[in-house]
């Protein structure tokens, strides 16, 4: 995807040092991989929630680091897996029982987990699991891991508007309460989030860009913008990547490869682009095996 399919990311300061606003469209990068998974029906709006609440969390945690989520249906026998990269790249990976179905949302209010993983800088990685609420929210998901694994007070909401069977509208925004938090701000964003606990009704008025977020978010509290960034659905694949995953496996299973003379296609499960290695590319991973 180029840049003009590219979403915004946006983050705030108010000016008494209160609150910490992240505000963010993920319409194009939710698409993205939407069409990479070939998700339809309710399925895709369960699918684009998870995209943004990780990209949400990165955002606030780990900016310039990788975080994972992983969103298990209640009976752990289907799966939801959100990448969330760096350089503003977003992939996804849908993984269904074969008797679920293929359109529905994923039911995850009783029994449910979500669990997150973001490197830190160090190269260790941090990791929370939590139960999905009853509510079955995606927003209160996040919210709980949040609260319990990063013991930081966040308030977020991310959702989607479909039309047509499509995702034509992606986003959300973050809340953070900081040390310098005055009581009566408090009160005042308490009941100014009430009304954005679902912001569908604002995807669906066409209202999802990052900026229209925060304004509304923030109004009438002085703020001021600290960074803004890009994000997008990419994903790293490459022949390269694929290579060296390859050649760490054992001899006998390359010999295999190589044993009816054959192109191996290989296709990634997050893009579905497709890779193809010759005998000769194979046997030359016998080499450096």
């Amino acid at each position: 995807m180029g840049i003009d399919d590219a979403d915004n990311v946006l983050r705030a300061l108010t000016d008494d040092g209160g609150f910490r606003v992240i505000t963010l469209e993920t319409t194009s990068t939710v698409r993205g991989a939407i069409e990479s998974q070939q998700v339809k029906g309710g399925l895709c709006r369960t699918f684009a929630d998870v995209l943004t609440g990780t990209i949400l969390v990165r955002e606030s945690m780990s900016p310039d680091l990788r975080v994972q989520a992983f969103l298990q249906s209640d009976d752990g026998r289907s799966r939801l897996v959100a990448d969330s990269l760096p350089d503003g790249n977003t992939r996804g990976l849908v993984q269904l029982a074969k008797d679920a179905n293929p359109t529905a949302e994923m039911p995850i209010g009783k029994g449910g987990i979500l669990q997150v993983a973001r490197t830190l800088h160090n190269g260790a990685l941090h990791q929370g699991v939590i139960a999905v609420p009853d509510s079955g929210s995606i927003s209160a998901a996040f919210m709980t891991y949040m609260q319990e694994s990063e013991q930081t007070v966040t308030m977020i909401s991310v959702g989607s508007h479909m039309a047509g069977g499509e995702i034509v509208a992606a986003g959300g925004y973050l809340v953070q309460l900081l040390p310098e938090l005055r009581e009566d701000l408090l009160a005042i964003m308490t009941e100014r989030l009430k009304d954005f606990e679902n912001i569908e009704p604002l995807l669906a008025q066409g209202k999802a860009s990052a900026a229209y977020l925060l304004e509304e978010t923030l109004y009438g509290i002085p703020f001021a913008r600290v960074a803004e960034r890009q994000v997008r659905f990419g994903c790293t694949c490459s022949q390269t990547r694929l290579a060296a995953s390859l050649a760490t496996l054992p001899r006998s299973d390359i010999e295999s490869m190589l044993a009816d003379g054959k192109m191996l296609d290989i296709e990634c499960d997050f893009c579905r682009k497709k890779y193809e290695f010759s005998p000769e590319q194979l046997r030359g991973l016998l080499t450096s095996n």
